[in-house]
């Protein structure tokens, strides 16, 4: 560029967006969940970014730039997955993360995409779990009545043992109310076939579904299911119990549970 330091930036930048698009039609299956909570435990995210093979996942430079997105995520709260691309960075508003995923795509040596991102903020506690490195990643947002409740040890310690419990178990919603119908009405049709190969009389099917059904919730949903740490209780269970020593109502508000690649 004759010495021209501006030309030769957007001339450097120009061949580092030609070498990431050649990468797009790759496929990156590998990555890592990674995630990020503010100091205060009102915000938190979980960020599933992808690459195409498990050493680069391992490396610092994809660890660094899976957990800033996090970081933004957290931070400027965007709707969508679009939105998130075209946002400028929040420690470098120079850049918008889509520039971001193209630098470390050149910089790394392979494709690198964001697949999801979860963000929760309350009044309560967001707390979360990472687990096997980055191959499972939990989110948890827990609400109380009273504001001094979050900063109690025995409430941090709950939050922390029901992302394990979420991270072990993968529940599919917090309860049964909130259970995709869609899932509920297919285990039941199949139940009822099962029923009937069994050799079940129509007649009684009315009176055996509903004792399908719970079982089905209490291996499904959060608060029916037997605590991992424990099983002698269920998670409704320890929350109830924890609330009470605390003097407060504690309700697990949501979760996101992001496995790898699934």
């Amino acid at each position: 560029t004759d010495g021209d330091i501006e030309a030769a930036i957007d001339w450097l930048r120009e061949k580092g967006l030609a070498q990431a698009a050649k990468k797009a039609g790759r496929i990156a299956a590998e990555g890592a969940v990674v995630q990020y909570i503010t100091e205060c435990g009102k915000v938190g995210a979980v960020v599933e970014v992808n690459c195409e093979t498990d050493f680069v996942a391992k490396t610092d430079n994809f660890i660094n730039f899976s957990k800033n997105v996090a970081k933004h995520v957290a931070m400027a709260n965007p709707a969508d997955i679009d939105e998130l691309m075209n946002q400028k960075f929040v420690d470098d508003e120079t850049k918008t993360i889509e520039d971001m995923i193209s630098d470390a795509t050149v910089a790394i040596g392979e494709k690198i995409s964001i697949r999801r991102f979860a963000r929760y903020e309350t009044t309560g506690l967001v707390s979360s779990y990472i687990h096997m490195g980055g191959k499972v990643g939990v989110l948890l947002q827990v609400e109380t009545g009273k504001a001094d409740t979050a900063a109690a040890e025995a409430f941090q310690t709950m939050c922390k043992d029901i992302t394990l419990h979420i991270a072990a178990c993968a529940p599919k919603s917090v309860d049964s109310s909130s259970l995709d119908p869609a899932f509920v009405a297919e285990e039941q049709e199949i139940a009822k076939a099962q029923l009937i190969a069994e050799g079940k009389p129509e007649h009684l099917l009315e009176k055996i579904l509903p004792g399908k059904l719970k079982a089905l919730y209490k291996q499904s949903c959060l608060m029916s299911q037997e605590f991992v740490k424990d099983p002698s209780m269920s998670v409704e269970a320890l929350v109830a119990a924890t609330g009470k020593a605390l003097g407060d109502t504690i309700t697990v508000k949501a979760f996101e549970r992001f496995q790898l690649g699934a």
